[in-house]
């Protein structure tokens, strides 16, 4: 082992990719000190190893990646993570790099580049695709949806009227027809169905 070998930690619920990645790192002087398979493990691990980098699946459970990272970064102001998933909706981009993370890669990256960027994240910077960089402006831009807002449109994804929404949130019907205005609008859609449509995409709902 070299001075410039690279320690780093792995995190996420797949042991199977877990290992592919250690593989594929291996031939490039980055030494995987450690895996596993959720956060509470993750925050163990990193305060026995001290790891440079750690790269993280944005989702696991019980905690996802955007929460172990702001974790861990609570533990270490310095911790340097590079998130890495199969999605990339515009809400988990913005909570994870909200939460500190250095980088957000996608798993379908080539290991030249996750090579780079988990060199570059060692060396302190943050590394932000273009496609990714222009999503979180989108994102920045949009003015953000306030939780009983959030509420109402997850009601109307599971198709319940306005009545219905105002029985299940315990508020009135008027107070219902005021909120999907107002999400209309900050959506910018022309009527519920394409607000679904947008809020899926950016992440603000998830599927089942």
């Amino acid at each position: 082992m070299t001075e410039t070998t690279i320690r780093v930690l792995l995190v996420d619920d797949h042991a199977i990719l877990r290992e592919g990645l250690a593989a594929v790192l291996a031939g490039h002087n980055i030494e995987v000190v450690g895996q596993a398979a959720d956060g509470e493990t993750a925050l163990s691990l990193f305060r026995t190893l001290a790891p440079d980098v750690c790269i993280v699946d944005v989702r696991m459970g019980p905690m996802d990646g955007a929460e172990l990272t702001e974790a861990l970064r609570i533990v270490d102001a310095e911790a340097r993570v590079i998130l890495l998933t199969t999605y990339d909706t515009d809400e988990e981009i913005f909570r994870g790099l909200r939460a500190g993370a250095s980088s957000y890669v996608l798993k379908d990256v080539d290991s030249e580049e996750l090579v780079s960027t988990i060199r570059a994240v060692r060396a302190g910077k943050r590394v932000i695709a273009p496609a990714i960089a222009a999503k979180l402006a989108d994102h920045v831009a949009t003015e953000s949806l306030t939780a009983r807002q959030t509420e109402v449109l997850r009601c109307l994804s599971e198709g319940k009227s306005n009545l219905e929404v105002a029985e299940s949130l315990s508020i009135s019907e008027g107070t219902v027809k005021a909120h999907v205005k107002a999400i209309l609008a900050k959506l910018d859609a022309r009527d519920r169905t394409q607000a679904l449509m947008i809020a899926f995409k950016r992440g603000l709902l998830r599927t089942m």
